[in-house]
């Protein structure tokens, strides 16, 4: 028997637009049959693989898949995994057995920085094994920070979002300008960089006076007198400050403003920026304060998606397929942007191997002279992502996110005991 199935795969944190590349590999490899054979979807990533925890997507028809394709959220779920390095090859060896016993070909892993090195050393793997599977990278985050392609999917619809609700904010806080003075603080994902914080300046549409009035991101280090003095002049100006804060702010020795938590690999949970903020102003300056955090909000909006960025992730699902039929095992379906206005992009395939575990951080040209803010070029580079609007259909007044029949195969290996 041929190795002819296709495992797909989601990793790390999930986006808006996360389940259409899902859909869009589901009904590219099944125009492909017999070529590919069974469509499988690993359960929670390559946690899943590792437990032999297999979905048959079989069980979703056009339908069903039409659904799929405008859910937000992890249908088939995710994991934050990372392939050892010293564990005797164990793990790489459970892998290699899954892929056997259900005659995996094709391995498609839809995820960030971490995903693309998974996917650079399981295919160097399978080429050492002599083993046929062709490992294809598929990029998603809301961070928008991975290195060799333009854009990331899953960071449009965040942005857009985002820029909503400061636009909304400023909005809110204009009308209500008292005698005392306030500010309003929102807390954004992004990790070690300002993507996301960025976003929020579409909001301004180039005006100083609107909302957000000041940025605050991770490649500009935390200058704290710089910023007090800035807020005071806003506010004394028009009675109310907005502040945009990166969850990953830097002090100027590097240190991280706030964290929430760290295990014990070391991994850090960002939180709590915002909040600290907020109270800075209050102390230092006096104002009423108010902050906020979407958490995960910004990156489950599916009823504001930006049909750019679902347009996009469907595109580097089939891509993807394309590529590991062509034999283009250690590649990532990267976005390619052609033109500026009117916008225009394709998607080419770009090796995993030196942008494995890479952040693309905001270029200088997108940052202010001050480090307060962001320019008009980061503005115009990141405009077009958000356009375009996806109409979700509605059941009782609410988005139709009804739930998915999720069969899962019958496990063929002992149980993993990692």
């Amino acid at each position: 028997m041929t190795h002819s199935n296709l495992l797909y795969a989601h990793s790390g944190g999930v986006t808006a637009v996360i389940n259409a590349t899902a859909a869009a590999v589901i009904e590219a490899a099944r125009s492909y049959a017999p070529r590919i054979g069974k469509v499988l979807a690993a359960h929670r990533g390559i946690g899943g693989v590792l437990a032999e925890d297999l979905i048959d997507t079989d069980a979703l028809d056009e339908t069903a898949l039409e659904r799929l394709a405008r859910t937000p959220g992890g249908a088939f779920g995710s994991c934050r995994f990372d392939l050892p390095r010293d564990d005797g090859g164990a793990v790489m060896d459970r892998l290699f057995a899954v892929f056997d016993a259900h005659r995996i070909g094709y391995l498609l892993y839809n995820g960030g920085n971490g995903s693309m090195d998974a996917v650079a050393r399981l295919h160097d793997e399978a080429l050492r094994r002599g083993y046929p599977l062709q490992c294809v990278g598929v990029p998603k985050t809301v961070d928008n920070d991975i290195v060799g392609t333009d854009c990331c999917p899953g960071f449009g619809s965040a942005a857009k979002y985002l820029a909503t609700s400061m636009l909304e904010a400023g909005l809110d806080i204009a009308s209500m300008v008292g005698r005392k003075g306030s500010v309003f603080v929102l807390e954004v994902m992004g990790r070690n960089t300002g993507w996301l914080a960025a976003a929020t300046a579409l909001a301004a549409d180039g005006d100083p006076e609107r909302a957000p009035h000041v940025v605050l991101l991770p490649e500009v280090g935390f200058d704290e007198a710089r910023f007090l003095q800035r807020v005071r002049e806003t506010t004394e100006r028009l009675g109310y400050c907005t502040v945009t804060v990166s969850e990953g702010i830097r002090r100027a020795d590097g240190s991280l403003l706030m964290e929430k938590s760290r295990d014990p690999r070391g991994y850090v949970q960002l939180g709590g920026a915002g909040s600290a903020i907020a109270r800075l102003l209050h102390e230092q300056l006096g104002y009423k304060h108010h902050w906020a955090i979407p958490d995960y909000l910004q990156r489950a909006s599916g009823h504001w998606l930006s049909a750019t960025d679902r347009e996009q992730a469907m595109a580097v699902g089939r891509a993807a397929v394309e590529y590991a039929l062509a034999g283009g095992g250690g590649q990532m379906s990267a976005i390619r942007r052609l033109q500026d206005a009117p916008y225009r992009w394709d998607v080419v395939a770009v090796d995993t191997r030196p942008i494995a575990n890479l952040e693309r951080a905001l270029p200088s040209a997108f940052l202010s002279a001050d480090g307060l803010h962001v320019t008009q070029a980061a503005c115009d580079y990141i405009r077009p992502l958000i356009e375009g609007e996806f109409t979700q259909p509605v059941r009782g007044g609410l988005p139709d996110y009804r739930a998915f029949e999720l069969p899962r195969l019958a496990r063929l290996l002992p149980a993993w005991a990692g």
